[in-house]
């Protein structure tokens, strides 16, 4: 395949875009070698590393302008699955520690596996259970650790509204994680 060169900005932009014909013999060959990079690298979960090359490659699409020829299209996207394999893995250690975080909350830290494993579907439910608002700034407060304050710019009240809104948010958590049936 030779690619399209244009000329833009004073520098030599390869366009693996300039057809729909290019791209798709630059898909057909990149596409199996960035799902293996990704493949590789999610323990072989099939379906995650699915859904990043598709994520891949629709970063790719989007900021196809960027891609400046420095380096061979297929690294440049590979490059992409890369930072989106990093912004997984970031979610994913995020998720973990606030499930830990709400679970520290409901003192349930010292019990067995399958006891932890039923608290934490407690915690869960629970959470789910308190109003949108409430839901939000109990979040932010307990598990990502913000202040009070932080917590009121961030969900756009005033510090007293937000101590209020927390203060229920707590007495709701608390007492659905006593009595979950009442939810």
């Amino acid at each position: 395949m030779s690619p399209d060169v244009r000329s833009g900005n004073d520098r030599a932009v390869i366009s693996i875009f300039a057809t729909e014909a290019a791209f798709r013999a630059w898909y057909d060959d990149a596409m199996p070698r960035v799902y293996a990079y990704l493949f590789a690298r999610v323990d072989a979960d099939a379906g995650l590393a699915e859904e990043l090359t598709q994520q891949t490659f629709t970063e790719a699409v989007a900021s196809k302008a960027s891609f400046a020829g420095r380096a061979e299209p297929t690294t440049w996207v590979i490059a992409i699955a890369r930072h989106r394999l990093a912004d997984h893995y970031r979610r994913h250690y995020r998720d973990q520690h606030r499930q830990a975080a709400l679970i520290e909350r409901a003192n349930v830290g010292g019990r067995d596996a399958w006891q932890r494993a039923e608290a934490f579907a407690d915690v869960r439910h629970a959470l789910s259970a308190l109003p949108g608002e409430q839901r939000v700034a109990f979040v932010l407060r307990v598990v990502d650790g913000l202040s009070v304050r932080e917590v009121a710019t961030t969900i756009g009240r005033s510090e007293d509204a937000t101590e209020s809104l927390l203060r229920r948010a707590r007495i709701s958590f608390d007492h659905l994680l006593e009595h979950p049936n009442d939810a």
